[in-house]
């Protein structure tokens, strides 16, 4: 069929098709790439709009089947990395992020995000996304899809790894609170992904403070300026209450998602148990 050129038979972007000949034409594309991919090397930028179009337009009732079997056709494609980064050069990430807040198919898109991000442009297209990282954090929280926790995680790891830049979006769309949560409620893959993700984290603060970014009391002393030791211990005091206030916040944050969680009670009990404030990083 691929010999015979079917491919230029496939409608253009602008041409408008029933419904049911749109699904059609996805199930076909679908069937079409479980092939091996070299033999869609010059026929992408045929069925690639099609594609495209088909994932960015609204979502029917109607045309949810014809979405299904055009993510699970970019899946079957960008499992070959040459693939992968045509098709992220050519607007297909956009066209994945926009769906990954639609949990019937988060799993499958982020799947394939999980294939592309691995290749130059399709992490350079990840990284100039608006919708990331704060889409890929929502995910995380997301209990009732772990499947989908599992592949935000890697894609997150993916970005964050060697990226200082990376890691400070995260850090700021508050991704901390949210890989806590994972590690303490997530399946054993997320939770060893997550906890990856948080050593990053602490590692990065600590090398910022580096060995001698706490209070410098000889150099204040040269200067003139005596430290009172009430004033010291009194500034000691408000910085411990700061941070206990921050970590009871957050434990009462997991805490209640814990309890909807079967089983979540006794892991945070033992959680809590094993761990104290000086251990934890944020």
């Amino acid at each position: 069929m691929l010999e015979a050129g079917i491919l230029s038979k496939f409608p253009a972007p602008e041409e408008q098709e029933s419904t049911l000949l749109l699904n059609e034409f996805a199930e076909l594309i679908l069937s079409l790439s479980s092939l091996p991919n070299p033999q869609f090397q010059f026929s992408l930028t045929r069925i690639l709009p099609f594609i495209l179009k088909t994932l960015e337009s609204p979502t029917s009732t109607a045309d949810a089947a014809a979405k299904q079997s055009c993510l699970s056709a970019l899946f079957n494609l960008s499992a070959a990395l040459e693939t992968a980064s045509l098709l992220s050069s050519n607007g297909a990430v956009s066209a994945l992020l926009t769906l990954i807040s639609t949990k019937p198919f988060a799993e499958k898109a982020l799947a394939t995000l999980g294939q592309m991000v691995v290749t130059a442009s399709g992490k350079k297209a990840m990284e100039d996304s608006s919708a990331v990282p704060e889409g890929l954090i929502e995910v995380l929280t997301w209990d009732d899809r772990p499947k989908c926790q599992e592949l935000s995680a890697y894609v997150l790891m993916i970005l964050a790894y060697q990226s200082s830049a990376q890691r400070e979006k995260m850090a700021q769309c508050g991704i901390v609170a949210a890989l806590l949560e994972l590690a303490l409620l997530g399946t054993p893959l997320a939770q060893k992904r997550a906890l990856k993700l948080l050593q990053w984290f602490k590692d990065e603060r600590e090398a910022k403070m580096g060995p001698h970014s706490g209070p410098q009391m000889g150099r204040r002393l040269a200067i003139g300026s005596p430290i009172n030791p009430r004033e010291a211990q009194e500034g000691r005091r408000l910085i411990k209450d700061l941070v206990k206030q921050s970590l009871n916040k957050n434990m009462e944050m997991i805490t209640r998602r814990a309890n909807n969680v079967g089983g979540g009670s006794s892991k945070l009990k033992n959680l809590v148990v094993s761990t104290s404030s000086k251990s934890l990083p944020y």
